[in-house]
């Protein structure tokens, strides 16, 4: 039962989701004062340009002519077989309009006025202008030198707050790094009271399997952690626009009146498709991005061109120089990069794309640091 203040609360959520813009809308509009070319090699948003499996193919053309209907019946089986995957119970999932769906609902459930969502600076900021637009004071820190996150410092700015979320993206965006799991552990472990922790998870997959270590087994221990992840990145189903949460069963009921728990039927098919062979079609595409990867960092080497050690499926690295005007330069010619960061303005990032694609970055790359 949701009460008349709760609702107040939950329109005014929406009105400020209205007001923003997703990842992929960033990335182009960084560089809107060039008309794209009919070439145009796109390595701006982190997209993957393997696309959906076939099966996930198959499910979206299969079920085209289901889209008449909701399909309200579906929605439980999709939560079971997100639950099964982890090794959690349907109670201790919720699902939206991709991962961001879910942090925004946290962000409504678990801040307020008073009690801020804490992060690191640089990390996704989509979540970050989200709060501030809801009128929620927003602390941020620097990352660490190695470009983790402070831990220890968010856990005295939510004691000192008496509460709030903490947000925590692992692998971060945009600078492909690395928080380590003792620190995560270590979070997770002391975090103060009315303090709740966001791992959002969304380009893990592309860590080597022996790195892989889930935040969900905090869930699975009941602590007071939330872990996001997307069927965008290396299922590469970004359109699709499917997306889950892990809780506790207590923190998912908090977080549902801020959802609206329905998901369009062709996204929840392509994404059930494809979690059914993510046994295969995970290592294999983490492979792939990792080699490619590997070709692009020998590269920048041979170049000297400094950059941040990689975790996901795209490289931040350092050209010394306005980033605004370089990335234009770039558009120009045909590549589309990462668009500026704030506290970052001479650090670029790049999308790791096909082979092609990244010959071509290289090329036109070369051509504009080198002019």
């Amino acid at each position: 039962m949701i009460s008349r203040r709760r609702f107040v609360r939950h329109l005014g959520c929406i009105a400020a989701v209205g007001q923003l813009a997703g990842e992929a809308f960033l990335a182009r509009r960084a560089w809107a004062g060039a008309a794209p070319r009919d070439d145009m090699v796109w390595l701006d948003a982190n997209e993957n340009p393997a696309g959906p499996p076939l099966s996930a193919i198959k499910a979206i053309v299969d079920g085209a002519a289901a889209t008449a209907r909701y399909h309200f019946d579906e929605f439980v089986a999709f939560a079971d077989a997100i639950a099964g995957s982890e090794s959690l119970t349907r109670e201790q999932v919720v699902f939206g309009i991709g991962s961001s769906d879910v942090i925004d609902a946290a962000i409504c459930a678990f801040t307020s006025s008073s009690k801020p969502m804490m992060t690191a600076t640089s990390t996704y900021e989509i979540p970050v202008e989200f709060a501030r637009r809801l009128g929620k004071k927003v602390v941020q820190i620097p990352l660490m030198e190695d470009w983790a996150f402070p831990v220890r410092k968010l856990a005295e700015e939510a004691e000192r707050a008496g509460g709030g979320l903490i947000y925590l993206c692992n692998p971060n965006n945009p600078t492909s790094s690395l928080t380590p799991q003792n620190d995560i552990g270590w979070l997770a472990a002391n975090l103060p009271p009315q303090t709740v922790l966001l791992v959002d998870e969304a380009y893990i997959d592309f860590l080597p399997r022996a790195d892989v270590m889930s935040a969900t087994r905090y869930v699975r221990s009941d602590r007071s952690v939330i872990v996001t992840r997307t069927f965008s990145k290396i299922y590469g189903m970004a359109g699709a626009r499917a997306g889950f949460g892990c809780a506790r069963p207590d923190l998912v009921r908090t977080m549902r009146p801020f959802l609206d728990n329905v998901i369009p039927i062709l996204g929840l098919r392509a994404a059930t498709a494809a979690l059914g062979e993510s046994a295969t079609l995970i290592p294999g595409r983490r492979a792939a991005v990792a080699r490619t990867r590997s070709e692009l960092c020998d590269w920048l080497r041979q170049k000297r061109i400094p950059y941040i050690e990689p975790h996901a499926n795209f490289v931040m690295m350092d050209i010394g120089r306005d980033v605004r005007a370089f990335g234009s330069e770039m558009f120009r010619k045909g590549v589309a990069v990462g668009r500026p960061f704030s506290s970052l303005k001479e650090m670029l990032r790049v999308t790791v794309g096909t082979d092609v694609e990244m010959a071509r970055f290289r090329d036109a790359f070369w051509q504009v640091y080198s002019s």
